[in-house]
């Protein structure tokens, strides 16, 4: 019965419940009413089993002897994430369970504005899709950790390993490198693979934000409290509370904000713009930034003592140009990606990889995918070649017999094919091949890849291959390949 419904009011003030009604109606929601318990009579008799289109409960008076904290329990129970807004001015500090006093998103007094309704109703479904998107990325999760991180190099394995040393810990990460090296990738991976993957990640570009409203966006701001704050605001910690803050470009915030920052990092707490009153906040810092801090201190530009504290668990990003190996599987990857999102494909010929693989990256991995849709759009389901790339990217003749033979040591070091895609063109080498041999060596490496990518579960490789198990198994033995894990004869 829940399915078609957006906004639920629970309230045993039956005048402020029809009050209510009438203006959701008129905003075009379609609400339904109930006293508290009735709701709770019809909640038992009729658990929800999918989210629907429920955006949020409005929450008034529960009855003589429910205590707000109780109410939210049992919302909570019936509903695991729905946002709650509260109708009254009840002070939530008297909530123990953090965890029920986080469901609260926000409070009005009756009668509300038309402004303030309109920006708690937004915000419930900003918070509702992404409770959904959490959880369904959280079901989703493969048992190996940050996948999205594509590459074999060494410096992303480094990473990696850094990464899964301080996913689990709360401590403030400070990610360093270029830009377009994927420090929001890595910030957001750390993010999904804590234990505040449940909680929000709210990114915050610092370069991005006017400095004099940089202070109201992190820490929000009171009505009134100068001009235009036509109503209270909530800042980004709050909007963060219990998962993670993502500090964009750091270097370019400027020295007042630091120094509030530095007391956030200190002391956990923090007073809205115009309020006096000292909010506690539970958040994980990341911070990134492409610039050399150490040199802007030098320099006056940057605190030392928030260098230091931001500084816990430092993570350097590698430039694309130092990890060339990686480039044949990151084009797999944003082709990839393209492909699932329906905006076209391309294919690129061995000569145009080895091309790429030699171009200084300045603007690293966010240059190689704009190159990637650029490709797409000017030769779209197309084979790219040498003389097809931008003459920037141009490195090597499309006839560079040594270039070509490079290009396959390189993909066979990586034990991957030599091809991106199955149906790209393959480029006979002058002196031919064994095309047994080639073949048999690349169903032994493609088999041994599934093998590892599915921690050695061979049904899973097999589903992975397109082929029955047993004949699986039969190859295994063929090639004499062993599962991940397993002792050598």
């Amino acid at each position: 019965m829940w399915q078609d419904i957006r906004v639920i009011v629970v309230d045993d003030d039956d005048q402020r419940r029809h009050d209510l009604s009438v203006i959701l109606d008129f905003l075009g929601e379609s609400p339904v009413s109930y006293a508290y318990n009735e709701w709770r009579k019809l909640a038992a008799a009729n658990p929800i089993t999918s989210a629907g289109s429920l955006v949020a409960i409005l929450l008034g008076e529960c009855g003589i002897g429910t205590s707000l904290e109780k109410a939210l329990s049992e919302i909570n129970q019936w509903d695991h994430g729905i946002p709650v807004v509260h109708i009254g001015n009840e002070d939530l500090d008297g909530i123990s369970d953090l965890e029920l006093r986080h469901l609260i998103i926000s409070q009005f007094e009756f009668p509300p504005t038309y402004n303030k309704m309109m920006d708690d109703l937004h915000r419930a479904q900003v918070y509702r899709e992404q409770y959904s998107i959490r959880v369904g990325r959280q079901q989703q999760r493969d048992v190996q950790l940050f996948r999205s991180l594509v590459g074999t190099s060494r410096d992303v394995q480094k990473v990696r390993e850094m990464m899964a040393q301080v996913a689990d810990k709360d401590v403030t990460v400070l990610i360093t490198g270029d830009s377009g090296t994927g420090k929001e990738v890595v910030a957001r991976n750390l993010h999904y693979n804590s234990h505040r993957r449940h909680k929000p990640f709210v990114p915050v570009n610092c370069g991005a934000i006017p400095p004099e409203l940089l202070e109201s966006e992190l820490f929000g701001h009171e009505k009134g409290a100068f001009t235009g704050a036509i109503s209270s605001r909530a800042g980004r910690f709050e909007m963060a509370q219990g998962g993670t803050l993502f500090l964009d470009e750091i270097g370019d915030m400027p020295l007042n904000m630091q120094v509030k920052i530095l007391r956030v990092l200190q002391e956990r707490c923090f007073e809205r713009v115009g309020s006096n009153r000292t909010q506690e906040t539970d958040v994980r810092v990341i911070a990134a930034t492409h610039r050399n801090l150490e040199e802007m201190i030098e320099l006056g530009g940057f605190r030392e003592d928030l260098f230091y504290r931001l500084n816990v668990f430092p993570i350097e990003m590698p430039a694309l140009r130092d990890r060339a190996e990686d480039i044949p599987l990151l084009l797999n990857e944003l082709i990839s990606r393209m492909e699932n999102e329906k905006r076209g494909s391309i294919r690129f010929n061995s000569a145009a990889i080895m091309s790429l693989c030699r171009h200084q990256w300045s603007g690293n991995v966010r240059e190689l995918a704009n190159l990637v849709e650029r490709m797409a759009i000017l030769h779209p389901y197309g084979v790219v070649g040498v003389h097809d790339l931008p003459k920037k990217f141009r490195h090597v003749d499309e006839a560079d017999e040594e270039s070509m033979a490079q290009l396959e040591k390189l993909v066979s070091e990586t034990n991957q094919p030599t091809l991106l895609h199955m149906d790209s063109p393959a480029l006979l080498p002058v002196n031919g091949i064994d095309l047994k041999e080639y073949l048999t060596n690349l169903e032994r490496n493609l088999i041994q890849q599934a093998l590892d990518d599915c921690s050695g579960v061979v049904a899973r490789a097999a589903e992975r291959l397109k082929i029955r198990r047993t004949t699986l198994v039969e190859k295994m033995r063929k090639y004499g390949l062993q599962r991940p894990g397993m002792p050598k004869d």
